[in-house]
């Protein structure tokens, strides 16, 4: 009922699939995210919203509402000096490959520079969603960032250009309500933004 109700609310006529984490924390998330402040181009409703939602590692309810639309942006953390990758980086990668598992058909944005050995976070991410069967063309590279920031920025002009209609953004427990907060900020309300933590 909670989701119709959030479905016709949004003037969406696609109903939620059985892929959705339904529970009421997404619920309560997706409104947030939506209508309750979170979609706003003042930055301290942003944070006020932000801060009010409940962190978690189930699928939001807009990647059912628009699988096509919605971009999932995975986040960097920075390599090794041989250019491979720390554990929290997979950790981030392991939530970014269930999702998009779930959802084959929304497009992936892998966002961090900072090169060690030549590579970038970007394209580390790449290679390693390539390798467990993500198709290259679904993938993005960002790979110009040094920060959260830099990363909302760079990303949101990635967004805009090809008329993204919301993005899920996968990080770390300690690190996803700064990043939904600096992509908000980014995106200035044009689009709603949610966040999915990765499992340690």
């Amino acid at each position: 009922m909670a989701v119709a109700a959030l479905v016709a609310t949004a003037g969406v006529v696609m109903a939620p699939s059985a892929h959705a984490d339904v529970t009421p924390t997404t619920i309560v998330n997706g409104i947030l995210s939506t209508f309750g402040g979170c979609q706003s181009p003042i930055k301290s409703l942003i944070v006020q919203c932000t801060e009010a939602e409940t962190l978690t590692a189930q699928s939001p309810v807009m990647l059912d509402l628009n699988p096509i639309g919605t971009n999932i942006v995975v986040l960097g953390a920075g390599l090794f000096d041989d250019g491979t990758m720390r554990p929290l980086l997979v950790d981030r990668l392991d939530a970014a490959l269930t999702l998009a598992r779930k959802y084959p058909t929304a497009p992936i944005i892998t966002s961090g520079g900072a090169p060690k050995s030549g590579v970038t976070e970007a394209q580390a991410m790449r290679n390693w969603l390539v390798s467990n069967g993500i198709p290259e063309d679904r993938i993005t590279e960002e790979g110009r960032s040094g920060s959260t920031v830099e990363n909302a920025d760079n990303t949101a002009r990635i967004l805009a250009d090809r008329g993204a209609t919301g993005v899920v953004v996968v990080s770390s427990n300690d690190h996803v309500e700064r990043a939904m907060i600096d992509f908000r900020d980014a995106v200035a309300g044009s689009i709603p933004v949610a966040g999915v933590i990765a499992a340690p």
